[in-house]
């Protein structure tokens, strides 16, 4: 694969400049989406509260694939990484509004903590693109 067959998309997150990342990546039949928390900018949204942050850091995700022209119907894997095992039951409400007619894999971790203690939760998502010339 040459590198013109990798895109990426930016975000605007103060971390994809300062450690070197970038919000999604498409390479070849499939898009990945790092690590999305409910930051937009600055601004944490749902703070304290799971179950939001959960619903803003999938939709932050669903809009980088939007990016490349997909739409939640072409998500096959999910990632939630929580601070609490309290917040599963949150967490996986807010997926399953988003997520139910889709029905992608899914992984659920408890981690230790983030890199701002007041994020609750971080998502992860990869989504098929089907073919595509190279």
């Amino acid at each position: 694969m040459t590198s013109d067959a990798v895109r990426r998309v930016q975000s605007g997150s103060p971390w994809e400049e300062s450690f070197g990342f970038a919000r999604a990546v498409a390479a070849g039949d499939r898009v990945l989406v790092g690590g999305t928390t409910s930051f937009k900018g600055t601004v944490l949204y749902g703070e304290g509260d799971p179950y939001e942050q959960a619903k803003v850091a999938f939709t932050s995700a669903v809009d980088a694939i939007g990016e490349f022209g997909l739409d939640i119907g072409s998500v096959i894997r999910t990632r939630m990484y929580l601070t609490h095992v309290r917040d599963v039951d949150a967490a996986g409400r807010a997926h399953k509004e988003i997520f139910d007619a889709v029905r992608p894999v899914s992984t659920l971790l408890v981690v230790e903590g983030f890199v701002d203690p007041r994020i609750l939760v971080e998502v992860e998502l990869e989504a098929y693109r089907g073919a595509v010339d190279s």
